[in-house]
């Protein structure tokens, strides 16, 4: 890739400043299909961004962190600077990157602090939610600049124009964004400066309404002129995220409980992304290839389609094939629950768990009949020595994804989140972002593989997913969802390769969602199939789910033709882009 192209402080507070009047509303569509690059996510602004970068010469990871950046400002109940995530960059030479953006939490916290002192219970999840105590150390910009000091042809600063631009200038309020705004109202109220960009008047944001946030484009050109440590990690940023962690800025007479948090400026100054090896396993002809602990979504992925595998040919009916894809998840899951977590603190057997002779154990107990929540896990040793208990643990279904590959063959599936709609439900004043509330994600009691500890990072379901056939890339993927994110991107693995869809196909293709518990969770479309009628025979119960997932993905066919594909539908259908539709 090429040497990183510097943008000056004076360029950059000069882009701002000559910037256009409005920002457009890009047309959205669910299927691109063409050459020259391509980009999917949940939402046109930002995948326009990512192709704005293509044209002009950008590479797969400038684009992808340029869309991350207008994600931050469009979709901010989901994303933005004040969370992490995890990336998988696959270079055009072959090699795979794995950037882990996960926050961690504070040096003060203990494997107690979500336990009450008073009662000696662990507090309630709802009261974990919004605090400063559920606020983990944000990744995000570390990502970003980490992925581009590693693969990037543009600096940060240039990169971060387009999310500059949007948010001085103001992007559409979309249905999703109303509704969610609506849902939490009452939340968001308790915070002036919440309330401030999101329920003007005191009223929610509308659909059709444009929205500015002045606050976020300020702390954008601050970030871009002085870069990620000065201008976040260090300095004002800093001290007024840890003043809003330890001090939640509620609004005169609120009566909501918000516990502060523990989070200090050396917590901030000491964050680092981790360089991992990909977790990879070979299925059907293919490599599969994703995010190791702390994230359980590779490894648990990776080990469902090793029971799959385990199968032989594929099932010849769909609800046969189904039934298999049900049960694989449940062991997964089950195996999952046991043994994952962050490996600087819990003695993870990835060997084990990712070996086809665990998972041919595992798939004998695959009858003809559904199993009985919840399984137990298999057998992959202690090597700790510490006995082990199941971590339970839940996670917010608002996360993003975003794909994007370029014409060179690098592509990038990235994954990031502010945990809940809305994270903590706190924006951080004067500063227009609202900060994570990902140290729910870990189990509130002690003594398992996901309780907490000082600088350890949750367990996440986030799966960012590359498939390749020798050196080739030939998909990328990935979905938010929660822990719901490895079944959705499970599933499409399944549609892809064992029941021959398209990937348009696959994703809007119904999803149903088994992980370890007494009932599935389904979609209406999916239980109004023939197909659920005969799981139901075969013992299947399930739960009838709006939605499930939003997924983005991108085919690189042959002779360099790619197939972008985001949600027709779900959260209000995604936005898929190509460079051109012809090849020249």
């Amino acid at each position: 890739m090429r040497r990183l192209v510097p943008l000056t402080a004076a360029l950059v507070l000069l882009l701002v400043a000559a910037a256009p009047a409005a920002v457009k509303a890009p047309k959205a569509r669910a299927t691109a299909t063409g050459y020259g690059g391509a980009a999917a996510s949940v939402d046109p602004y930002a995948t326009k961004a990512a192709i704005d970068v293509l044209r002009h010469g950008g590479n797969a990871v400038d684009a992808a962190i340029a869309a991350a950046g207008v994600l931050g400002v469009v979709e901010p109940y989901s994303s933005g600077i004040g969370g992490g995530g995890f990336m998988v960059i696959r270079t055009a030479n072959g090699k795979t990157d794995t950037i882990d953006g996960r926050e961690f939490a504070p040096e003060a916290f203990k494997a107690d602090s979500f336990v009450d002192p008073a009662t000696g219970q662990p507090i309630s999840f709802e009261e974990g939610v919004t605090s400063g105590l559920g606020v983990g150390v944000p990744g995000t910009l570390r990502t970003w600049e980490t992925a581009l000091a590693r693969h990037g042809t543009r600096s940060l600063a240039r990169v971060l124009q387009p999310g500059i631009r949007v948010a001085r200038q103001g992007f559409k309020v979309d249905e999703t964004l109303q509704t969610q705004t609506e849902d939490n109202a009452e939340r968001f109220a308790d915070f002036p400066a919440t309330a401030k960009i999101y329920l003007p008047g005191g009223k929610p944001i509308k659909a059709g309404s444009v929205l500015k946030n002045p606050d976020l484009a300020k702390t954008y050109a601050l970030i871009a002129k002085r870069g990620a440590t000065r201008g976040f990690y260090r300095g004002a940023v800093a001290g007024d995220i840890v003043e809003t962690v330890k001090a939640p800025p509620l609004r005169a007479g609120a009566t909501r409980t918000v516990r502060p948090g523990l989070m200090s400026t050396k917590d901030l100054a000491a964050y680092r992304t981790v360089r991992r090896p990909p977790a990879k396993t070979a299925y059907r002809g293919y490599t599969v290839l994703g995010m190791r602990p702390p994230s359980s979504g590779g490894t648990t992925v990776e080990e469902a389609l090793n029971i799959l595998e385990a199968f032989g040919a594929p099932a010849a009916t769909t609800a046969a094939e189904l039934h298999r894809y049900l049960e694989a998840s449940r062991l997964a899951y089950a195996d999952r629950g046991l043994y994952l977590g962050d490996p600087a603190f819990t003695n993870v057997p990835l060997k084990c768990l990712l070996s086809q002779a665990f998972a041919d154990r595992r798939q004998k107990l695959i009858g003809p009949r559904a199993a009985t929540s919840p399984v137990a896990a298999g057998d992959c040793g202690n090597p700790g020595g510490v006995p082990r208990r199941a971590s339970s643990g839940r996670e917010g279904p608002n996360t993003t994804h975003l794909t994007v590959a370029d014409r060179r063959g690098n592509v990038v599936s990235y994954t990031f989140t502010i945990e809940q709609i809305g994270g903590s439900g706190m924006v951080v004043p004067g500063r227009g972002f609202l900060l994570n509330n990902e140290l729910t994600d870990f189990d509130f009691t002690t003594g398992k593989a996901n309780s907490p500890a000082p600088r350890k990072r949750p367990r996440s379901s986030i799966a960012p997913t590359l498939v390749t056939k020798g050196r080739r890339t030939v998909l990328a993927l990935g979905s938010p969802g929660g822990a719901s994110i490895i079944t959705t991107v499970l599933q499409i693995l399944v549609d892809r390769f064992e029941r021959g869809m398209t990937l348009p196909q696959a994703i809007a293709d119904p999803r149903l969602s088994e992980r370890n518990s007494a009932t599935t969770e389904a979609e209406p479309a999916f239980l109004a199939s023939p197909a659920a009628a005969a799981l139901m025979a075969l013992g299947h119960r399930f739960t009838s789910v709006e939605e499930i997932g939003a997924t983005t993905g991108i085919e690189l066919e042959r002779h360099g033709r790619l197939q972008a594909a985001a949600e027709p539908t779900r959260r209000g259908g995604g936005s898929a882009m190509v460079v051109r539709r012809r090849r020249r």
